[in-house]
C-alpha cells in the first residue's frame, strides 16, 4: 500500500485551488486529517481521531471559519443533535456565522458556511444547492462533496446522489488525496439506483488501492443483498472482515448487512450473535445514530420473522429514549418507535408520536417536518397498530404511502424494513378487501428479487393462509 499522504499545509491547499482563510498551516493540517477520517469512517488513534483533531484545530486558530464549518457540520450531520434542542450546537452555528461574516472568506467559504447553517434549519435541499455551486466551480472539494453526498441520502435523493458524483469524477487524479473514496463514494450511489455492475466495478477499482475502504466494502454488500446473493455475500464480508472491522464509524453498519444475510437465510441465531458480538456493543460504545438504526432495525425484521429477541429492547431503549423529541430525520424517528415499542415503554412512544405531531404543525423551512403529515406519522402510526395488533389498519397506513417513504432516506435495503412490514400485515389481514394485498406484494417482490430466501418463505406462509389461490 502506498505511504500515506502528507496533511496539507496552508500552500498545498492553496495550489489545490482550494484556499483557506487562516495563517495557520497546523490548523490546515488538522482540518485536512478531520476530512480524511471522516471520508474513511475511522477514528484513526495515531492522528488523535476526529474529536481530538478538532479540539486542536480550534485551538491551533480560534476564529479559523472553515474550521467552524467543518466542526458544526459533522456534529449536525451525525444527525445525533439538533440546534433546536442542543443549546451548545445553536451556540456553535451562530458563532460560525458571525466569524465568517466579520472575515474576508472566499465564496467558496462563504457557500460552505451558508450550507451548514441552511442544514441546521432543516432545510436540506437548500444546503445541497449551496454545495453544489462549491462542486461546479471546486470539483475537488471532497468536503461538500461528502456533505452533500450524506444530506441527499437523508433526502431519499438517490440520482442526486449518483449524479452530484458522476459530475466531479473526471476531475479526480489518482494523485490526488482521497481520490480512490471518491471510486467509493459515486459506486454507492450508483447501486442504489440499480446500476449495480458499475457500481461494483468502481467499489473493486477503490478496494485494490486500499482495501480497508469500508465505504467500498459497503457498496458490494449492498449489491449481494439486492441481488439475493446470500452465499457470496458472507463469503465477502468474511474475506474481507479484517480490512474493515476497524473502521470505527462503519463497521457495525457491515455487521449489520452480515447479520442481513443470515436472517435471509433464516439462520436467526447465527444473526443474533452477530448481533450480540458486534451490532450491541458498538451501540453502547458510540451512541452514533447509523449504531441505533442498525439494532433497532435488526432486532424488528427478527421479531417479524417470528424470532424471540428476548430483552434485547430493553439495552436500546436508554439510548433511543434520549432522542424521542430529536425530529431531525423522520427515519430515526421510525427506528426510535421501534426501540419503545419493543420495549413496551408507551410513555416514550407518546412522547415521541406527539412531539412529531407538533413538529409536523409548524414546521417552517425543516423538511423532514414538512414531511411528517404526509409520510412521517402515518408510517410511526403503522408501527404502533402493527404492534397492538391492527393488521388491517397498518395496510390503510402504508399501502398509499409505499412509493414516498423513499422521502424519509435511508437506503433501499434499509428502507425494505417498512416492505416487509407491510407484507407481514397484509398476511394477517381478516379484511376481504385485503385478501390479495399480500400477493400483489410478494409478485412485485419476487420479479425485483428473484431467488430471495426471505420471500420464498413469505410466499410460503400466504399459501398457507390461502392468499396464493
Amino acid at each position: 500500500m502506498a505511504a500515506p499522504t502528507p496533511l496539507r499545509d496552508c500552500q498545498a491547499w492553496k495550489d489545490a485551488g482550494l484556499p483557506l482563510s487562516t495563517p495557520s498551516n497546523e490548523a490546515c493540517r488538522l482540518f485536512d486529517a478531520t476530512l480524511t477520517q471522516y471520508v474513511k469512517w475511522t477514528n484513526d488513534k495515531s492522528l488523535g481521531g476526529i474529536e481530538g483533531c478538532l479540539s486542536k484545530l480550534k485551538a491551533a486558530d480560534p476564529t479559523f471559519a472553515m474550521g467552524h464549518a467543518l466542526s458544526s457540520g459533522l456534529v449536525l450531520i451525525g444527525t445525533g443533535s439538533s440546534v433546536r434542542l442542543d443549546k451548545e450546537l445553536d451556540l456553535a452555528v451562530k458563532n460560525m456565522v458571525e466569524l465568517s461574516e466579520a472575515q474576508p472568506l472566499t465564496r467558496r467559504e462563504r457557500l460552505h458556511v451558508s450550507a451548514v447553517e441552511a442544514f441546521a434549519k432543516g432545510n436540506f435541499p437548500k444546503a445541497c444547492d449551496l454545495w453544489e455551486q462549491i462542486l461546479r466551480d471546486h470539483p475537488t472539494d471532497m468536503l461538500a462533496l461528502k456533505f452533500s453526498h450524506d444530506a441527499y441520502f437523508y433526502l431519499g435523493y438517490q440520482e442526486q446522489m449518483r449524479d452530484s458524483v458522476a459530475r466531479i469524477y473526471p476531475f479526480w487524479t489518482p494523485a490526488m488525496p482521497l481520490s480512490s473514496y471518491v471510486k467509493g463514494i459515486y459506486s454507492f450511489g450508483l447501486m442504489e439506483t440499480n446500476f449495480y455492475d458499475q457500481a461494483e466495478k468502481l467499489a473493486r477499482e477503490a478496494l485494490s488501492v486500499n482495501p480497508a475502504d469500508a465505504w467500498s466494502v459497503h457498496t458490494i454488500a449492498h449489491i449481494h443483498e439486492m441481488k439475493a446473493e446470500v452465499r457470496d455475500g458472507l463469503q465477502f464480508m468474511q474475506r474481507s472482515e479484517m480490512h474493515w472491522k476497524d473502521a470505527d464509524m462503519l463497521a457495525c453498519h457491515n455487521y449489520w448487512h452480515w447479520a442481513l444475510y443470515l436472517i435471509e437465510k433464516g439462520e436467526y441465531e447465527a444473526a443474533l450473535t452477530v448481533y450480540d458480538d458486534h451490532i450491541l456493543p458498538s451501540l453502547r460504545a458510540s451512541g452514533a445514530m447509523l449504531d441505533v438504526v442498525d439494532s433497532c432495525s435488526m432486532l424488528y425484521r427478527l421479531q417479524m420473522e417470528g424470532v424471540s429477541v428476548g430483552e434485547r429492547w430493553q439495552d436500546i431503549l436508554p439510548v433511543t429514549q434520549k432522542h424521542s423529541r430529536d425530529h431531525i430525520l423522520l427515519f430515526n424517528d421510525a427506528h426510535f418507535l421501534m426501540a419503545s415499542l419493543g420495549a413496551r415503554d408507551s410513555r416514550t412512544t407518546q412522547e415521541l408520536l406527539t412531539t412529531l405531531q407538533d413538529a409536523s404543525r409548524s414546521p417552517g423551512e425543516n423538511c423532514q417536518h414538512l414531511l411528517a403529515h404526509d409520510v412521517g406519522l402515518p408510517l410511526c402510526q403503522a408501527l404502533v397498530e402493527a404492534e397492538n395488533g391492527n393488521p388491517d389498519r397498518v395496510v390503510e397506513l402504508l399501502l398509499p404511502i409505499r412509493y414516498r417513504v423513499v422521502q424519509i432516506g435511508g437506503s433501499n435495503a434499509q428502507r425494505d424494513v417498512f416492505n416487509q412490514l407491510l407484507i407481514h400485515a397484509a398476511l394477517k389481514c381478516t379484511s376481504g378487501t385485503h385478501r390479495n394485498v399480500a400477493r400483489s406484494l410478494l409478485m412485485e417482490r419476487d420479479a425485483l428479487k428473484p431467488n430471495s430466501p426471505l420471500t420464498a418463505r413469505l410466499m410460503r406462509k400466504a399459501a398457507t393462509v390461502h392468499v396464493l389461490q
